[in-house]
């Protein structure tokens, strides 16, 4: 079958959202729980149904966070007032119970932070980035700057309305210095104002971190040849929804992109390496046990599935290599399909592994057209990350845009140019992102 007749057929291709729907109605895919080990057998038997060959889990160990309650309540002495409010512990949250000070830091900048006196008190942060910054501030980079500076424990109030706490993890794959958890924007806004008058907060927090067993599900494409192009998604999601925009759309478009890819696998030059992974959502746990199994040197390119199918503006993050730019560009301009760009690399998915190895990596993202400023959220990470958000449509477009830029990179003569990881490193110290990174315990100790 040709390429046009395959990229047809995905038009009728239930499959993608059919996955999204079996993801969507399970409890919930935690790294390390029942319904994320659940989603891997999912996945497991729509690769299989794919034609991707010699699928299999691999398991790996890594650390499990259990949520219990959580109980939040502010004091204002001069206004005479009590009052509880609803809130959400964040992942690797330490259990804890503590009464202090409530100060509120603004958005969470390095400038913020330093100017607030945060010794043995509460930290309060929004979620959001202010206009104008020339990156995000990532949620794991203010509460470790909040800890350093003191602070006792740590509260993240959602900048977008409709009474929905966030949650996301506060460290990489192991427990964090202080208690965290997040409250909806509502709350945030009455507690800046405590704040103000000189509230103070109860906190507690319950909450288990111990030994756990996540999984990957890996399988190949296309023909056995040396070099391969690492196709990825993350199949894990938060407990507080349905994690249907994340990642479940991204799980949904890679698997269109399969679909497609198999009606054409005689034309690919250079084999695919097809990978879901666990526990995205707490560390990139997944992702690292893959590298660990992968040669990079082999390796000619990641393409990185997280955020993509969400909405129809389409982002390619493409991480300082010029050549993965212009492939990304080419295939959309053929198609005619919008493509925003960005070169500046993050740490923050699953391509970092590899990326900071030096191999070339693309991220395939996506925003609402009316979304300003950094990466905003939207309904991820909280209880409205439900399916009837998404849209089968952009699902459909999305895998096609995929299917056809990993062919390209499956056929074209000459793999893209390694990423220098020195140039890498330097990026993201012009960018300012170096201190949030280190305070998050995320900057690579050789580097």
């Amino acid at each position: 079958m040709d390429i046009d007749r395959a990229l047809g057929r995905a038009w009728r291709d239930d499959a993608p959202w059919d996955l999204l729907t079996r993801l969507c109605e399970l409890d919930d895919r935690l790294g390390g729980h029942p319904g994320e080990a659940r989603a891997a057998e999912l996945v497991g038997d729509a690769l299989r149904n794919a034609g991707v060959r010699d699928v299999e889990t691999r398991p790996f160990e890594m650390a499990r966070w259990t949520r219990g309650r959580t109980d939040l309540a502010v004091s204002v002495p001069d206004r005479d007032r009590e009052r509880a409010f609803e809130a959400v512990a964040l992942p690797y949250s330490p259990a804890g119970e503590l009464d202090a000070p409530l100060v509120d830091v603004g958005h969470g900048t390095p400038a913020e932070i330093e100017a607030a006196d945060l010794h043995d008190c509460v930290a309060l942060a929004s979620t959001g980035t202010p206009a104008g910054a020339d990156r995000r501030i990532h949620r794991m980079e203010k509460v470790g700057q909040a800890a350093d500076a003191g602070a006792a424990a740590f509260v993240f109030a959602n900048h977008t309305p409709g009474q929905l706490p966030p949650t996301g993890a506060l460290r990489f794959g192991d427990a964090a210095a202080i208690p965290g958890a997040g409250v909806s924007a509502e709350t945030g806004d009455w507690l800046r104002e405590y704040a103000a008058d000189g509230a103070s907060v109860s906190l507690s927090v319950a909450a288990d971190t111990d030994h756990g067993t996540s999984r990957n599900v890996v399988g190949h494409l296309g023909p056995d040849t040396d070099e391969s192009i690492l196709l990825v998604a993350h199949l894990d999601g938060h407990d507080v929804g349905e994690a249907a925009l994340d990642n479940g759309c991204g799980v949904a478009v890679l698997l269109g992109a399969l679909r497609i890819l198999g009606h054409v696998e005689s034309s690919l030059g250079t084999g695919v390496v097809v990978a879901a992974v666990g526990s995205e959502e707490l560390g990139l746990l997944g992702s690292e046990a893959l590298a660990a199994d992968l040669d990079p040197g082999r390796l000619r390119a990641v393409v990185n599935c997280d955020g993509v199918g969400r909405y129809r503006r389409l982002r390619a993050l493409t991480h300082t290599s010029d050549a993965l730019t212009d492939l990304a560009t080419g295939v959309t301009d053929d198609l005619g399909h919008p493509l925003e760009v960005s070169e500046r690399p993050h740490p923050y998915s699953d391509h970092w592994p590899f990326l900071r190895r030096g191999v070339p990596a693309i991220q395939l993202h996506s925003e609402r057209p009316d979304d300003e400023g950094h990466w905003e959220r939207g309904w991820t990470h909280t209880r409205a990350d439900t399916r009837e958000k998404a849209d089968v449509r952009t699902i459909r477009e999305h895998a096609m845009v995929t299917a056809l830029l990993v062919r390209q990179l499956a056929r074209d003569g000459r793999a893209p140019p390694g990423v220098d990881p020195a140039a890498v490193r330097e990026r993201l110290v012009e960018t300012g992102a170096k201190p949030g990174m280190v305070a998050a315990g995320i900057w690579p100790t050789d580097w």
